[in-house]
């Protein structure tokens, strides 16, 4: 099976290799770790290792509270992590300093090989579930475990697994462990064919990561950086995807009139998106900084052209929109951190990936889900004019928030039962 899954491969690459070389030249991307990811890893580690895998920016997060719950509570076992993106890379060497980065390996059955002889891992934990066949095969062949932490599985994910035939099952079944965050998500993954007596329902560990002290140093730091000054207005909106820039600046610019202290922060979701974002803001013809410029950053308009800084900034906010909620073809982004610093939130119809997150904050009255453009303009021009309904709304959002906090303990009980098994059966 290894060999037509590596034709497969080496078709798709070809096919998208003057698109790939295109990306790389115009925007930089993917030329760290090219080797690594070809032909698998070179440095040879200690044996032993917990390997903990997190595709990008997002999962890189997640994993930080998950990690540091683990050396605390197993300290003599060595970690090792890795990513899929650049952005993950850059954004793992910050969050996990002094331990092993390196590029996850491209699905190559001689990558994936080398990748775990090199490492000998007694454990390999995947935030969120990116499965490959060769890599599930080879990590098999070894003997070393699969677990997948804070797992979801949303409709849209559901269906087109299930167009694979049997694939699903195949690949589902050679999972050691899976620990969902629902139990809706923990349904799908059965119904794919996971182990049922693998599956576990632990709750969403992000709501265990979140800050809640909007006086905490990043978001101080960002504060006097962006100089946010007392009695101005707040407006963040975050993760956003085309065409919700254009929409959040028209709805600001007549929202302004009204409230003249109002501030707009944007933060695109892709880093590839940043030059795009700056041209729609030259074009309107408002006053606006980038936040990478690190000067004059007190403008009306603020472009965050910068990685790893979102989950912070939402402690500045008054009112938050969450992005990829709108176009219909994302699903959605996290909306815990910024519930959890008490601020008014706001999303669009489309939150599949956070469907259940979404519907419970709304259930505890603890956020606006809007229909389309239209009604947020309506939504935010409420939210401006009552104080104590963005009070409310923030206060529920927060409680919400701590009501949902344990998920991280549960996991790294979870994850030490599956090496204590694995040891008793190795003994």
């Amino acid at each position: 099976m290894s060999w037509f899954l590596n034709l497969i491969y080496l078709v798709v690459l070809f096919g998208l290799s003057p698109w790939l070389i295109w990306r790389m030249l115009r925007k930089g991307r993917y030329r760290r770790g090219r080797r690594a990811k070809l032909f698998g890893l070179s440095e040879s580690l200690p044996a032993g290792a917990v390997w903990f895998h997190g595709v990008s920016v997002g999962e890189i997060h997640l994993l930080r509270q998950v990690v540091a719950a683990f050396r605390k509570r197993y300290p003599d076992l060595p970690c090792v992590i890795s990513t899929t993106t650049d952005t993950g890379f850059d954004e793992a060497h910050k969050c996990f300093p002094g331990l092993f980065v390196f590029p996850f390996p491209l699905d190559f059955s001689w990558a994936v090989r080398r990748t775990l002889r090199r490492l000998c891992p007694r454990l390999i934990v995947l935030a969120e579930a990116e499965l490959w066949p060769n890599f599930l095969m080879a990590a098999q062949r070894q003997g070393v475990p699969i677990a997948v932490i804070n797992g979801r599985m949303s409709p849209r994910s559901l269906r087109r697994y299930q167009r694979l035939g049997p694939l699903p099952r195949w690949l589902f079944g050679k999972l050691d462990l899976l620990l969902m965050q629902t139990e809706h998500y923990a349904r799908g993954v059965r119904i794919l064919g996971a182990h049922p007596e693998r599956v576990h329902v632990t709750g969403t560990v992000k709501f265990d990561g979140v800050r809640l002290d909007r006086r905490n140093p990043d978001t101080h730091f960002l504060r006097e950086m962006l100089e946010v000054k007392d009695g101005e207005r707040i407006w963040i909106a975050g993760s956003t995807q085309a065409p919700e820039e254009e929409i959040v600046l028209g709805i600001w610019q007549r929202l302004r009139i009204y409230h003249p202290t109002l501030r707009l922060f944007l933060v695109p979701r892709q880093k590839d998106r940043f030059e795009e974002v700056a041209q729609l803001l030259e074009r309107s013809g408002v006053a606006y900084a980038r936040r990478s410029s690190c000067a004059d950053l007190g403008t009306p308009v603020v472009l965050v052209d910068t990685i790893g800084e979102l989950g912070a900034l939402w402690g500045l906010a008054e009112v938050a929109f969450i992005g990829g909620s709108l176009d219909g073809r994302r699903g959605g982004q996290n909306m815990i951190d910024a519930a959890a610093f008490g601020a008014a939130v706001v999303f669009g119809p489309h939150v599949w990936n956070f469907a259940e997150t979404a519907a419970r904050l709304i259930e505890a009255k603890g956020a606006c889900q809007i229909a389309d453009a239209g009604q947020l303009e309506t939504v935010l021009r409420l939210l401006l004019e009552d104080a104590a309904e963005r009070q409310r709304l923030g206060t529920a959002a927060r409680d919400f928030v701590l009501s949902q906090q344990g998920a991280t303990e549960q996991t790294v009980a979870l994850l030490g039962e599956l090496l204590e098994a694995r040891r008793l059966l190795a003994a």
